[in-house]
């Protein structure tokens, strides 16, 4: 029973060791979608790059006014977002 101790605790000090510190800058890694139709101003701001608390915002008041968007490229008639967010967004956005 000894030698088993022994063996356990010699593979567990043989394992590499690697510590690191967590960047508190570090941005949180973004999800691979997000529905523009569903998710709120804090969802929007978050999730989607060059979109503020104020664009996104204005995304949720232009659904609100306007029904749910149809395909991605309809975001670009929201004042303040142009073709170049949702080009930089595309893959992640979505409708359904």
């Amino acid at each position: 029973m000894h030698a088993l101790k022994y063996l356990t605790l010699a593979a567990l000090l043989a394992m590499p060791l690697t510590l690191t510190a967590a960047d508190p800058t570090a941005r949180p890694a973004l999800a691979t979608h997000v529905n523009i139709n569903t998710a709120d101003a804090t969802t929007l701001a978050e999730m989607l790059d060059g979109v503020g608390d104020a664009r996104a915002r204005a995304i949720v008041e232009y659904r609100a006014a306007n029904g749910p968007f149809t395909s991605a490229d309809q975001l670009a008639e929201v004042k303040g977002i142009g073709n170049s967010v949702v080009e930089k967004n595309r893959e992640r956005i979505s409708v359904k």
